[in-house]
């Protein structure tokens, strides 16, 4: 009796366990659960491809979608942008769990804060979504990170065209659009590292190293007259945001500091070619951000397709055409693509 109700409860859990099995029994069927991020078993014709930018306003970005439409319309595939309203890392996660609510195949990223990104592209990952990334080298959450070149080697530039504007002399001070921005903050450490290497008459101002735009003009503007009246030495400023050096501009020409004070920076060329052709801004840097959101969605169709990724990383734009990885690293690719601006050459590219 004994052995029988033994064998007769062994029989009855194990029946439960079948019953209790995702799909098995009598309930509805579970969803299968999604494989890792990566080659897509998917028809190339439905995959869509989702392009995320800091801010879908910014002039910057709204350049970026001008080659998102550029890659649908050379493939046919569905690549698409969409972004919060201003710079906002709440509104850019919140985006980008829509996007993962209507089940997009791959995610391109720039984000606003790559810290608080993690937990939503984690969870985009674990949904098989392809995340890529781009100026977010130290984020976790991304199969891949594309540099249009090294940040530190970029940053070392920038330092260049300030100091000949200085006269490599002076005291000189840091600007980042968002002080938790990786790209911003690798390209001005690389400046101040080019600055103690190759201008030791150069001093980085220590009351205020490292001051915040907010990704704004007119705020780039406002700090730029705080910090002009505050520290009267202050004879140069180092811009990272695109918004940077023309706001940085407007507040030495306005408080008649032409030729006394001087700025570089990255910068878009007809936010600049004001200040380029009447000599406040001497040269501005940047890379196409056509080419950048191109280059994401190329990217992440060669995941979706299985395709390898690695040195020697073609993605058929001009200074994306060799890529390789950056030393130490198995996820941030290293492109060429930066461009100089003066001048000479500002009405020559159109946006």
């Amino acid at each position: 009796m004994k052995k029988l109700f033994g064998a007769g409860m062994a029989a009855l859990t194990a029946a439960l366990l079948v019953l209790a099995l995702p799909g098995c029994g009598g309930g509805a069927k579970s969803a299968e659960a999604p494989g890792p991020a990566g080659k897509s078993s998917k028809p190339e014709k439905d995959w869509r491809i989702a392009l995320v930018p800091k801010d879908s306003t910014n002039a910057w970005f709204v350049r970026m979608e001008v080659g998102v439409k550029a890659f649908a319309q050379d493939t046919g595939l569905n690549a698409f942008q969409k972004g919060p309203a201003r710079t906002d890392a709440a509104m850019q996660a919140q985006v980008i769990e829509d996007l993962i609510a209507q089940g997009v195949d791959a995610i391109c990223v720039v984000p606003v804060d790559p810290a608080a990104l993690e937990p939503v592209l984690g969870k985009a990952l674990e949904r098989g979504i392809v995340v890529v990334t781009h100026e977010a080298s130290f984020q976790e959450n991304t199969l891949y990170d594309i540099e249009a070149f090294n940040n530190a080697d970029y940053g070392a530039f920038i330092m260049d065209n300030l100091a000949q504007a200085m006269g490599e002399t002076g005291v000189y001070t840091t600007m980042v659009g968002h002080v938790t921005n990786a790209s911003h903050n690798e390209w001005a450490d690389g400046g101040v590292a080019r600055q103690k290497a190759a201008y030791p008459n150069m001093t980085l101002l220590e009351a205020e190293p490292r001051v915040e735009s907010e990704d704004n003009m007119e705020r780039a503007y406002e700090r730029a007259k705080e910090l002009f009246k505050k520290y009267p030495d202050l004879k140069g400023v180092m811009g990272t945001s695109s918004k940077d050096a023309p706001g940085v501009a407007r507040a030495i020409e306005e408080m008649g500091l032409k030729g006394k004070a001087f700025t570089s920076g990255t910068g878009l060329p007809e936010e600049n070619k004001v200040f380029l052709k009447n000599g406040t801004l001497a040269a501005a840097t940047l890379w196409d951000p056509k080419d950048a959101g191109y280059a994401l969605c190329a990217l992440a169709v060669k995941i979706l397709r299985g395709e390898r990724v690695g040195d020697g990383l073609n993605l058929g734009l001009p200074g994306y055409e060799n890529m390789s990885f950056l030393s130490g690293s198995d996820k941030i690719l290293i492109g060429e693509g930066w461009i100089v601006i003066n001048a000479d050459n500002v009405d020559s590219f159109g946006f």
